[in-house]
């Protein structure tokens, strides 16, 4: 029982659980990705909810009982938001998939600007704040996560909500020239300015976002300097600042040296023997630079042949967003691009790429980062991304290479240690993978020491005490673990 006191409530689009259907019935499983990975061990057994979309549009009553269970392992309480046919299909592949994702990643070309789409995103966006104003107290701390819901402080406030509500963007914040293109631009920056404190992954996001409320809404005052400034409007303030995201660093480095990781990892000395891995871990995205990666595997088996037989891409692919269109053209030209390179170069007993489309297990993904000799980590942009981070907190025995984007936002943390890339330039990753191959393994150790020494002192416990430090002047010991939690649930709306 939470005993009145203040609460952490998380709002997001997905619930933290991942919920499924085949022959044998529903299953329930902990959600993939960097919020669940991130966010989960924060929340857990302190009393606090979760709410979010459960991730279909069947009838989520029976969602209850898998998700009392589900709380219980999880440690904290699991709201789900049901969403229709429609509103899926406009609020979260239109207006947030075709607009917001592709726009905030630089790449306007691939934005549908729909005003259906814009009308889901208000309608949504409602539904998530009835439901959370029907749970939440004026104690509780309201965290809403990412770009599918910018508009939640806003109505929540317009319902008399007199709580704190803070927003965390996870992926990037746009140039002035790129966000003028959005045409809800001035909506969108009005409703963000109703949380009371607005967090981004790094100061060039909170750059941009200043840039924007300078150009398009110049009556706000901006003062400060810093991580963190204040915006001051209509007798109100809200703080705006940057603050990376990280990992348990912990778990993911106890976790790599346990036994069943250990098992999974004497396999692949096994079955890859006497080989530098290359390994490359992403969700199925035109962000995340996949094609343009296997071209620098090209490149670098061209023009550096000592590298033929000696080095092997292990390419992981995280289904994503299969039923659309772009996505589906996307895993065609990867498993194209991957069949050429195979016929180019395979000799006997070698293969350049293996190439895996599915999710790993825990066990499996550990293992995988022990086993690695280089991360291959090149989006075309990204927020942050987690994989740099979980590899670094995986190398125990500091051995390896982490080859980073310079569009990533880890690039800002990790950049005196990695060797950092340009994703667009195929040389000159290809060069940086050469690099890499013959690196001086006293080398490796010493940058490999400061990559996880950097990542181990500011790993997730951190990143949220600097986010409600700022936005409450508290940190995690003030919401303590509630010996006695007991799951309490909810209809779904």
């Amino acid at each position: 029982m939470n005993n009145g006191k203040s609460r952490l409530v998380v709002v997001s689009n997905r619930l933290p659980v991942a919920i499924s259907r085949d022959e044998n019935g529903w299953s329930i499983k902990q959600g993939s990705g960097g919020l669940v990975t991130a966010l989960a061990p924060v929340l857990r057994n302190r009393g606090g909810l979760w709410i979010g979309w459960s991730g279909g549009a069947e009838d989520t009553d029976f969602l209850l009982g898998h998700l009392q269970t589900a709380s219980r392992t999880t440690g904290f309480d699991l709201h789900p938001v049901a969403l229709t046919a429609e509103e899926i299909r406009h609020y979260y592949h239109g207006f947030s998939n075709e607009i917001i994702w592709p726009l905030f990643h630089d790449l306007q070309t691939r934005c549908n600007f729909r005003p259906a789409y814009w009308y889901a995103y208000l309608d949504v966006n409602r539904k998530f704040a009835e439901f959370t104003a029907s749970l939440a107290k004026d104690t509780d701390f309201i965290w809403v996560q990412d770009y599918h819901l910018m508009l939640l402080a806003r109505i929540l406030k317009e319902k008399g909500f007199t709580g704190r509500v803070g927003f965390f963007l996870h992926i990037p914040f746009p140039a002035l020239d790129i966000f003028l293109k959005l045409p809800w631009r001035a909506e969108i920056l009005r409703a963000l300015l109703a949380y009371d404190i607005v967090g981004f992954q790094t100061e060039r996001d909170k750059r941009n976002f200043l840039a924007c409320l300078h150009a398009l809404l110049p009556e706000i005052l901006v003062t400060g300097k810093g991580q963190v400034v204040r915006a001051r409007f209509d007798d109100r303030e809200v703080r705006i600042g940057y603050f990376p995201i990280s990992i348990d660093f912990r778990a993911f480095a106890e976790g790599a040296a346990a036994p069943e990781s250990e098992e999974v990892l004497g396999f692949l000395h096994e079955t890859i023997p006497d080989r530098a891995i290359i390994l490359g871990i992403d969700r199925l995205d035109y962000t995340k630079g996949i094609p343009e990666r296997l071209e620098a595997i090209r490149d670098a088996l061209t023009r550096f042949p000592e590298l033929v037989g000696k080095i092997t891409l292990v390419q992981l692919v995280v289904p994503s967003r299969a039923e659309v269109p772009e996505y589906q053209a996307l895993k065609a030209e990867i498993e194209r691009l991957v069949g050429e390179i195979n016929g180019q170069f395979t000799r006997y007993g070698w293969v350049p790429i293996h190439y895996m489309y599915r999710s790993l297990g825990r066990a499996e993904l550990l293992a995988f980062y022990r086993r690695a000799d280089m991360a291959l980590v090149t989006p075309l942009k990204d927020g942050m991304n987690l994989v740099a981070k979980e590899y670094c907190a995986c190398k125990i025995e500091n051995d390896g290479v982490l080859i980073l984007s310079e569009f990533a936002g880890a690039a800002t943390q990790l950049h005196p240690w990695a060797l950092m890339v340009n994703p667009y330039d195929i040389e000159g990753v290809s060069s940086a993978i050469h690099t890499a191959y013959h690196m001086d393994p006293e080398e490796k150790a010493r940058r490999m020491k400061r990559l996880r020494a950097s990542v181990r002192r500011r790993d997730i416990f951190w990143w949220v005490d600097r986010y409600l430090d700022a936005a409450l002047s508290k940190r995690l010991p003030d919401f303590p673990p509630v010996v006695d939690y007991v799951p309490q649930l909810s209809q779904p709306v």
